[in-house]
């Protein structure tokens, strides 16, 4: 099969490959508990989480933090996620499914918010790294947008990916945004970051396992 007739997906991790939700909401309980804050059920958080980020503690303050504030969040969060993350897995069939897509013929990347010096070991670790051709995790700050890094992402698999064979697969409506913004396709997981309710407004397809977001790839892709 030619480069051109590929198919290629653009992977996310948090929540999508990695099904980190308990990480997710211990690390910001802790980090709320350090700051003075009500813990939260992972309902709420799936509900009301977005990017950026400081947004999302804007729909919980009432008011959006002051960068002292988003500092000391922020660095809280991830060294909690830190200790929490050891005790997650890779979501059910993702492995396989991995594997699968990359003896069709197709390729597959995976783009991060996750810092990528941390990112790339994990990744590693699970021995799935082979089955990309790229592995991107975020430089420089976070609580940003993805889009930026997806247009750099492309660019660096340009003659691999071409954006209207592209499909990503992410678990939150910045997914879909970054696709949408560097003019690929997207397809969203509901097992993740965000509630099913939440992304269904956002108008691309929602499914509910990895296996049914493969399914839908390579029907946009065809």
């Amino acid at each position: 099969m030619g480069t051109h007739a590929r198919a290629h997906i653009v992977w996310d991790w948090n929540g999508t490959l990695f099904h980190d939700n308990d990480a997710i909401i211990g690390a910001t309980n802790a980090a709320f508990a350090e700051l003075g804050l009500a813990p939260i059920t992972l309902e709420q958080y799936r509900s009301l989480y977005c990017v950026p980020v400081p947004k999302f503690y804007e729909r919980l303050l009432g008011r959006l933090p002051s960068d002292a504030e988003w500092e000391l969040m922020d660095g809280a969060f991830h060294r909690h996620y830190a200790e929490h993350r050891v005790r997650c897995g890779l979501t059910e069939g993702a492995t396989e499914l991995l594997a699968g897509w990359r003896s069709d013929g197709h390729s597959q990347s995976l783009l991060s918010m996750y810092g990528h010096e941390e990112l790339v070991p994990v990744v590693r670790g699970f021995g799935i790294e082979p089955h990309f051709v790229r592995v991107d995790g975020r430089t420089g700050p976070s609580g940003g947008s993805k889009a930026e890094h997806m247009v750099r992402h492309l660019q660096a698999l340009a003659g691999v990916a071409e954006p209207e064979r592209t499909v990503v697969i992410g678990d939150a409506a910045d997914d879909a945004a970054a696709a949408r913004h560097v003019g690929a396709r997207a397809v969203l997981y509901s097992g993740g970051s965000h509630s099913r309710a939440s992304l269904e407004g956002v108008g691309v397809p929602v499914v509910d396992s990895l296996a049914e977001a493969v399914a839908e790839a390579r029907r946009i892709a065809a």
